[in-house]
């Protein structure tokens, strides 16, 4: 275990104060991402981006990932995903765990989106869809 001074510590720690809690987040401790899956893909509901305190979500044609090395694990998206598409790193189901390095992969290149839009007009058909990896636009 990494041993800091006080003045070290205070420097280095990121506070976010989010919904009356304070989350202490310190660099030399990464915390746990969240993850965007299959369901997400061909309807981009972007509700999921206004909550998040740090911006961590990233854009591309038609699927959203999260950048996990700016996601501070504070959970606040998830519920917001109207198409369940977002799960904790560690709970991503089994037939989705290629979701985890996508995500990695995929916020190295997009861009990042700190407003919700519109999602996309083919969204309410596609919401139940399964097996949709195919249809991602990289």
């Amino acid at each position: 275990m990494t041993h800091l001074s006080k003045e070290n510590y205070l420097r280095e720690a990121k506070n976010i104060y989010l919904y009356g809690k304070i989350y202490f987040f310190t660099p030399h401790k990464k915390a746990m991402t969240y993850i965007v899956t299959e369901s997400c893909i061909k309807c981009k509901y972007t509700d999921c981006v206004d909550v998040c305190p740090v911006d961590c979500f990233r854009e591309g044609p038609n699927f959203l990932v999260i950048d996990p090395d700016e996601c501070i694990d504070c959970a606040v998206c998830v519920p917001e995903c109207p198409v369940n598409a977002i799960y904790a790193e560690d709970d991503v189901p089994g037939d989705q765990q290629q979701f985890i390095s996508l995500n990695l992969e995929l916020a190295r290149s997009w861009k990042s989106i700190t407003k919700s839009k519109g999602s996309l007009p083919e969204a309410e058909e596609w919401k139940d869809v399964k097996n949709k990896l195919e249809h991602l636009v990289r």
